[in-house]
């Protein structure tokens, strides 16, 4: 694919990897941040990982960091948006976009739940407007989910997949836009159920925990849900569903459990105390040991796949 101007709104958690991806794959970046705090981090955070990859300094000359939206997006033929998990802000900013780009300019939302459907729902060239859900951080995970919605032309599909796929990610095409799409429906699934046997006493957070990452876990990079159904046999997964799935949780709504802890300000690793309690060096070596793994996945990745983002 040819170089082309690329615009993300928002340079917070997402943003500044989505912007750093897409010009270590050879396009010109213009990154809009609003929040000055937030724009003075963001050469520091740019160049972090540049060092992370080793790569050529050089890509950086290729994103311009802006303080407001239309120079940013002036020209572009993509524009990502990653602003917070709000849908009337995120509305705002697509009405803004729909008057400072061309109508041909893809529209896509960084949501990790909210549908671009409910986003986009006010505009008036609804066939450009998609969801495109990195997963965090974004410049080390793979994958990105391509949420196409009622609106959305094939076109848009196409070409967000082809950006993408040339930028060394691995895009999936969803048909429907619906909350959480796959990914978050199908981990948050997983949660309910942990959060449950918890709150039932039927183990620890802790042994949750290592049963996940000690037993199914191991082969979930290598093995889906439905490849392992069809590996053992579809039978055999029946058997298992007739015992099994009457006694699943199917609370309505998040568990009493999980609403009670956040009402006691129990909130995980920055309170101290969530599911199980935290003291700050074990938050610490938690942090440390999945950034190492993701950055030790992402450089193999990048090797296997002979990738070369050194500034060209």
């Amino acid at each position: 694919m040819h170089e082309q101007k690329i615009a993300v709104v928002g340079g917070g958690l997402m943003g500044h990897g989505i912007a750093y991806l897409l010009a270590a794959a050879g396009h010109q970046v213009g990154l809009f941040e609003p929040a000055a705090d937030t724009r003075a981090l963001l050469p520091q955070r740019l160049q972090a990982i540049v060092d992370l990859f080793a790569d050529d300094p050089a890509v950086l000359q290729r994103i311009a960091v802006h303080d407001r939206l239309a120079p940013a997006v002036a020209g572009a033929a993509f524009v990502f948006e990653a602003a917070p998990e709000r849908l009337p802000l995120k509305q705002r900013i697509f009405a803004e976009l729909e008057d400072a780009v061309a109508p041909q300019t893809i529209l896509a939302s960084n949501s990790s739940a909210i549908p671009s459907t409910h986003i986009g729902r006010n505009l008036k060239h609804r066939d450009r407007v998609l969801g495109t859900h990195f997963w965090n951080p974004p410049h080390l995970i793979p994958l990105v989910e391509v949420i196409e919605n009622e609106k959305t032309s094939t076109e848009a599909v196409r070409k967000t997949m082809e950006l993408l796929r040339q930028a060394g990610k691995v895009p999936v095409h969803v048909h429907r836009d619906i909350p959480g799409f796959v990914g978050n429906r199908l981990q948050h699934a997983m949660k309910r159920e942990a959060i449950a046997l918890v709150a039932a006493g039927v183990c620890d957070a802790e042994t949750v925990d290592t049963v996940v990452k000690e037993g199914f876990g191991a082969r979930l990079a290598v093995l889906g849900p439905l490849e392992q159904c069809d590996l053992i046999g579809l039978d055999l997964t029946l058997d298992i569903a007739e015992v099994l799935y009457a006694d699943l949780d199917c609370t309505a709504g998040p568990h009493p459990f999980l609403r009670e802890k956040v009402k006691t300000g129990k909130l995980g690793m920055k309170s101290g105390e969530g599911l199980r309690p935290w003291t700050a060096e074990q938050a610490a070596a938690v942090r440390q040991r999945l950034s190492g793994f993701l950055v030790e996945q992402a450089k193999a990745r990048r090797k296997i796949l002979g990738l070369d983002f050194l500034g060209r």
